[in-house]
């Protein structure tokens, strides 16, 4: 089993940044991508970003790209989210998630962390 804990949320500005960091614990060998997620307030759970746990192979949705980064450290067992220029509609839980495999369903979730952006 696996246990990811995600932290860095919070309440900001339009246009400022935020790093959103993930732990991951247990049985770490297994994960072969470690990806974000977001969930705002009456909408679906949307794919954020993802990484490959080994390679670094990165991957964002539209929405993210040149705006937010994700990155890894291998040696922590961690996965960082920073994100900059945010805008009001990154308003979500965002969370963490982990999957043994590229094209598989993601198998491991954290409990989500809270980010706010005002105007």
């Amino acid at each position: 089993q696996v246990q990811l804990v995600e932290s860095g949320g919070g309440q900001v500005q339009a246009g400022d940044s935020l790093r959103l960091s993930c732990a991951a614990n247990g049985r770490t060998s297994s994960i072969y991508v470690m990806g974000w997620f977001r969930q705002a307030p009456g909408k679906e759970r949307e794919f954020v970003s993802s990484i490959t746990w080994s390679g670094g192979t990165t991957y964002y949705s539209d929405y993210a790209k040149g705006r937010f980064t994700i990155s890894r450290d291998n040696a922590k067992n961690s996965v960082h989210l920073q994100m900059n220029s945010l805008k009001p509609e990154d308003t979500a839980v965002y969370y963490c998630a982990g999957k043994g495999t590229l094209l598989g369903r993601y198998d491991y979730w954290g409990q989500g962390t809270q980010v706010t952006v005002s105007s």
